[in-house]
């Protein structure tokens, strides 16, 4: 009993996951999911991370191994006169080893920065910043996916729209043909009225077939893009949206913009703590010939240890220019947001009125639809008395259709018009 239960409700959720269709939502995320570039978002964390690896080891001691073997022409020498002078002194004789001219030293060096007036944070934070444009770059290549997803997920549900409508025109023309070809038979009705009805059923079959062409092409890039198997048999969930009513504008094209002036703010920072001295503590040991005892002339290990403080003052010569270079790009990123937004708000507002613009053609076009039936209902009956022509009938049917894709065609553009709405604030 239990093993039936269990297979009956797996039988339901396949059912259940097959009726249940795809939606544009899932579309767009496996896009993204799926489209090559998103790759660059890892690339571009492990370069920060290494980057800032490498940097932070400049507060790791610092050891340098140098070993240097010298000749010199001459070398330091006590006058014989002084020698004579402390022999006198002393009662004793004395007397002080030459130098060699020829010199060995091999030492090691470690140093310890100390402070480095903030440059090392400066440059951590510069790091993190240039990760962020990268990253919004990515992005706003990203979020341009989104636009043609919208576009192949929208067309492929108007061509099946288009084709719905075509093989119902196909039915009721393959009815009316039925008719017209009874009137043929009745004496009432010539042979080309016939002809003329299998010309449009001719015609309607070539629409159907190309639109069944188009829908399969763009069913099997919308396939590529998100990895999914979608046919012409797949449902496309319509999706139920409302109009974005928050002011606020989430592009990634602003994110971008706000990291670029962080980076900069980071660069100035990191001009004035190249001005600041620089603190080390050292050490330096080796062994050498001669070692810090400069009047023996045996090799000898030596050590010595202190604090090193660097000021590099030709930093302050580019400084005011520096600046200046800093501040020029903020007014340059300034100016390229501010273009952003006024563009961004024009496209905004023509989206908005053509939202406005079909809400308003949905409201008559129920109307029109009812009115072209009642028209086409009236000519088939008045074909049946034999006031009207069979190319009149045809017309009205062809009207009516008309009426019916206009409907069609008016609901599509209204939802691809919110999306629209939606992706100017990234707001979906």
């Amino acid at each position: 009993m239990k093993r039936k239960i269990w297979i009956g409700s797996l039988f339901l959720m396949l059912c259940f996951t097959q009726l249940s269709g795809i939606t544009l939502d899932s579309c767009r995320i496996k896009a993204r999911n799926n489209y090559p570039l998103i790759k660059q978002y890892g690339l571009i964390e492990k370069t920060r991370d290494y980057n800032l690896s490498t940097v932070s080891k400049a507060w790791l001691p610092q050891v340098t191994l140098g070993m240097k073997a010298t000749y010199q022409s001459d070398v330091t020498e006590i006058p014989a006169s002084l020698g004579n002078a402390i022999s006198a002194i002393t009662g004793q004789p004395f007397s002080m080893p030459s130098l060699d001219k020829d010199q060995y030293q091999a030492a090691v060096e470690v140093n310890q920065l100390i402070w480095d007036g903030g440059i090392i944070s400066s440059q951590k934070r510069s790091m993190e910043a240039s990760a962020e444009i990268d990253k919004q770059k990515t992005e706003i290549d990203l979020y341009a996916l989104n636009e043609r997803i919208h576009q192949l997920y929208f067309g492929i549900m108007l061509l099946n729209e288009q084709i719905v409508l075509q093989d119902v025109l196909l039915d009721e023309l393959t009815a009316n043909h039925k008719k017209v070809q009874s009137l043929v038979e009745n004496g009432v009705a010539l042979p080309s009225d016939a002809d003329a009805v299998k010309v449009e059923m001719i015609q309607t079959r070539q629409r159907i077939y190309d639109l069944l062409s188009t829908q399969k092409n763009y069913c099997l890039i919308l396939s590529a893009f998100t990895g999914l198997v979608i046919d012409e048999k797949t449902p496309l969930e319509k999706p139920v949206v409302n109009e974005p009513v928050e002011a606020n504008n989430y592009r990634p094209e602003l994110k971008l913009f706000a990291a670029q002036q962080l980076l900069l703010s980071n660069q100035e920072k990191a001009l004035h703590a190249s001005n600041f001295p620089k603190i080390s503590a050292f050490v330096q040991g080796g062994y050498g010939r001669p070692g810090l005892n400069m009047f023996t002339t045996d090799f000898s290990p030596f050590y010595i240890g202190g604090i090193r403080l660097s000021w590099n003052l030709s930093n302050f010569y580019s400084l005011k220019s520096n600046l200046g270079k800093i501040e020029l790009n903020r007014q340059q990123i300034d100016v390229m947001k501010e273009t952003f937004l006024f563009n961004n708000t024009l496209e905004r507002n023509q989206y908005q009125t053509e939202v406005n613009k079909l809400r308003e053609n949905l409201k008559s076009d129920d109307e029109i639809i009812s009115l072209r039936r009642n028209i086409k209902l009236a000519a088939e009956a008045r074909l049946s008395n034999g006031t009207i022509t069979v190319t009149d009938l045809l017309r009205e049917v062809n009207s009516e259709h008309i009426a019916l894709q206009q409907k069609a065609l008016h609901e599509i553009q209204l939802l691809m018009a919110i999306y629209q709405l939606k992706t100017n604030v990234n707001n979906l």
